[in-house]
């Protein structure tokens, strides 16, 4: 290998910063004697911090910026949250590698109570996301849902300093962080579906930058992989990628692969979930079918208000 130097595109969130030099460290330590660089890309979805997520429209709201930097070779990879990623990616970009996954899992951190069905009637819950807002009005129609925008330290601030009774995130963003003692309680799968690719990282690069690609090999693990496929096989059967009420989440069991699904409502008075299991090395065709699923079920007519 004869590259010494790598550089990262990366949002300049916190959470951003801590998941790029967390590959940045392991690319290191893999590789003595590569230097691996930062550089902090602003994206849409950064510059944006007024508008409710589902108002902007569009695909690739955290990414297209940073997509264009690899594209232009100003960086060599970049770290995403699969989470951002549009289920359909530029010509020449590929997913090289995706690390063991972080808890998939949403929560809650909220004052003074420990659980969902605590909160009180019109207590107003936190989120910008249309999937977390129609399963939050599913469960408590009550509650008074509310935008939230920021990045993750901000968010939390708000929430402390009283302007919502609770508020949803992502676990993983918080256990990366070092921040599991703010969680206030965790929402099982269950009962309430994560975003699909919640909890992964994917490492972006060149499909023809075969050095880079090796460079990252040692980071891909491959459950982690097999379940996301199925997630993302499911995205983009529903062509999501705009801020739309699709919820999936995908776990490998032994050499199987079990698979839900959410289509909703955004006020969550219809709730959508198929579910089913397939071979690990058919996890793309179980996330095409459960989509499939669904669409015939109602979820055809529930998303076409929400496409971009």
């Amino acid at each position: 290998m004869n590259r010494k130097t790598l550089r990262i595109g990366t949002r300049g969130s916190l959470l951003a910063l801590q998941q790029s030099q967390w590959v940045r460290d392991t690319l290191m330590n893999y590789w003595p004697g590569l230097v691996v660089e930062l550089q902090v890309i602003k994206t849409t979805g950064d510059k944006i911090q007024d508008v409710p997520l589902a108002k902007v429209g569009g695909k690739g709201l955290f990414v297209k910026e940073i997509e264009d930097a690899l594209l232009a070779r100003e960086v060599d990879l970049a770290v995403h949250s699969m989470k951002d990623v549009p289920a359909i990616l530029p010509d020449g970009l590929i997913i090289a590698a995706i690390p063991r996954r972080e808890d998939p899992r949403d929560v809650l951190v909220m004052r003074g109570v420990s659980s969902l069905k605590e909160l009180p009637r019109e207590a107003k819950v936190g989120t910008s996301s249309l999937r977390r807002a129609a399963q939050v009005k599913a469960l408590r129609p009550d509650l008074r849902v509310e935008n939230l925008r920021g990045n993750l330290d901000t968010r939390l601030r708000k929430v402390e300093e009283g302007h919502y009774d609770a508020i949803i995130l992502a676990a993983a963003g918080l256990h990366r962080m070092g921040w599991q003692a703010r969680i206030s309680h965790y929402l099982e799968p269950e009962q309430f579906l994560p975003a699909v690719g919640q909890g992964a990282l994917g490492i972006e690069a060149r499909a023809d930058d075969a050095e880079v690609l090796a460079h990252l090999t040692p980071l891909h693990h491959l459950d982690s992989e097999v379940a996301v496929a199925a997630e993302r096989s499911f995205l983009k059967e529903l062509e999501g990628g705009c801020q739309v009420p699709i919820g999936g989440y995908a776990r490998v069991v032994g050499d199987m692969v079990e698979f839900t699904g959410l289509v909703a409502s955004v006020d969550g008075s219809v709730l959508l979930r198929r579910a089913g299991k397939a071979p690990v090395a058919e996890a793309a065709e179980l996330g095409l079918r459960v989509a499939q699923e669904l669409l015939a079920a109602g979820g055809k007519a529930i998303l076409a208000e929400f496409y971009c």
